[in-house]
C-alpha cells in the first residue's frame, strides 16, 4: 500500500457575475489517504482549461451539473500512475481522466482510462488534438454538419484549440474553400500561413457581417461555430441552400449579464432549408477510435499543425484559464503541473 501524499486543488470559492475574477477561485492542499483495493493515484503533468468551464461556474441547468461551490474544479487530465493497488492500471501508466485542476488524483481505477503513447507526440495531445479537443471537430464537422467534399467551411474562433482542427480536416477531407475568423492579426496569420485555411479575418477590425461576404465569394456550405452571436448572425447571411452549422460553443456569450440579441435573419433557415444543430461531444464517443486512428496517421505524417500554450504550474491554473477566456491562447491551452 502506498503512503499518503498532498494534493495541490483549485476549489471554486464562488460563482461570478460576468467576467470570473481570482477572487472566485482558491488555491487547496489536500492530504491524500492510503490507496484503497483497486485505486491508483496519478501524478498529471497536464491539466486541460476549457471555455465550457465557464459554464459550469454558474448554477443553472446544463448538460453536465454546475461545479459545487467548495469543491475542487474538475476537467480533462493526462498523467502518469505512480501509486497503484489495481493490476489493470500499473505503475507508470500514461492515464486520461475528468479530475483535473489538481496535481495529484486518486481513485477508482475505473475513473482512469490508459491511453498508449504516439511515438513523437507528447501526451499532452491527448487533452488536444487527440483527445476530446480534437474529436469535438471531427464530429461537428464529419457527424453534425454532415461535411461534402467541395463544401466551403466557415469556421469561428478558428486559431483556438477545436477551430485549429476543424480547418485542417475539412481541408484534407477535400473542402472547396476553409474561412476563419480570430481576435488578432497574429492569428490571422496562422490561419493561413500554419493551419492551411484558404481565407482568414481579424473579427476586431470591422463587424463580421460585413467582412465575412468579401471572403466567401461562392456563399457557405458548413459553419463551425464556436462563438456565436455576431458570427452567427454574419454566417446565416452567406449559407448556402441546405447550408448546415453544428453549433459547439457561445463563447461571445458565456461571460455575459444579461439576455444577448438574436440573430435578425432567423428566416433564412426557412427559405435556404438551412439546419442549425447543437452537440456535446460526449454523446459521440463512439466515433472516438476512427478518430485516432485517423488523427494519428496524419500527425505522424506531419499532415496536421498543432500548437499548445502551456502554462507552469498548478498555482498557475487560474491565470491559464482566464488568459484562455481572454483568447490569448494559440491552440490548445494547457496547465503544466509538473
Amino acid at each position: 500500500m502506498s503512503t499518503g501524499t498532498v494534493s495541490t486543488q483549485i476549489h471554486l470559492a464562488s460563482r461570478p457575475t460576468g467576467w470570473p475574477t481570482a477572487e472566485n477561485f482558491r488555491t487547496v492542499r489536500v492530504d491524500l489517504p492510503n490507496l484503497a483495493p483497486g485505486q491508483v493515484r496519478v501524478e498529471n503533468s497536464h491539466i486541460s482549461v476549457d471555455p465550457y468551464m465557464r459554464g459550469r461556474m454558474n448554477d443553472v441547468r446544463s448538460y453536465v451539473p454546475p461545479f459545487a461551490v467548495g469543491e475542487v474544479m474538475t476537467g480533462g487530465a493526462v498523467g502518469e500512475v505512480v501509486a497503484s493497488a489495481a493490476e489493470e492500471l500499473p505503475v507508470g501508466t500514461t492515464v486520461l481522466h475528468q479530475q483535473g485542476w489538481r496535481d495529484v488524483a486518486q481513485g477508482d481505477a475505473s475513473d482512469f482510462t490508459a491511453v498508449q503513447p504516439v511515438p513523437g507526440v507528447p501526451a499532452s495531445a491527448f487533452l488536444g488534438v487527440l483527445g476530446m479537443t480534437g474529436l469535438t471537430a471531427w464530429v461537428g464537422l464529419t457527424t453534425i454538419a454532415s461535411f461534402r467534399p467541395g463544401d466551403t467551411v466557415f469556421v469561428s474562433g478558428a486559431a483556438g484549440a477545436v477551430g485549429s482542427v476543424v480547418g485542417q480536416i475539412a481541408r484534407l477531407l477535400g473542402a472547396k474553400r476553409v474561412i476563419g475568423s480570430a481576435g488578432s492579426a497574429e492569428k490571422v496569420r496562422l490561419l493561413t500561413e500554419r493551419y492551411g485555411f484558404d481565407a482568414a479575418f481579424n473579427y476586431k477590425d470591422a463587424p463580421v457581417r460585413e467582412q465575412l461576404p468579401a471572403h466567401a465569394p461562392d456563399g457557405v456550405d458548413v459553419y463551425f461555430d464556436n462563438v456565436g452571436g455576431d458570427h452567427l448572425e454574419a454566417a446565416l447571411d452567406v449559407m448556402n441552400d441546405d447550408g448546415r452549422a453544428a453549433l459547439c460553443g457561445a463563447i461571445s456569450q458565456y461571460n455575459a449579464t444579461g439576455a444577448a440579441p438574436g440573430p435578425d435573419n432567423l428566416g433564412n433557415l426557412v427559405t435556404r432549408r438551412l439546419t442549425l444543430r447543437g452537440f456535446i461531444v460526449g454523446h459521440h464517443l463512439d466515433h472516438a477510435t476512427e478518430y485516432r486512428e485517423r488523427m494519428g496517421a496524419w500527425l505522424r505524417d506531419g499532415a496536421v499543425a498543432t500548437d499548445e500554450t502551456v502554462i507552469e504550474g498548478i498555482d498557475h491554473a487560474v491565470d491559464g484559464f482566464l488568459a484562455m477566456m481572454r483568447g490569448e491562447n494559440v491552440g490548445k491551452m494547457l496547465i503544466r503541473t509538473r
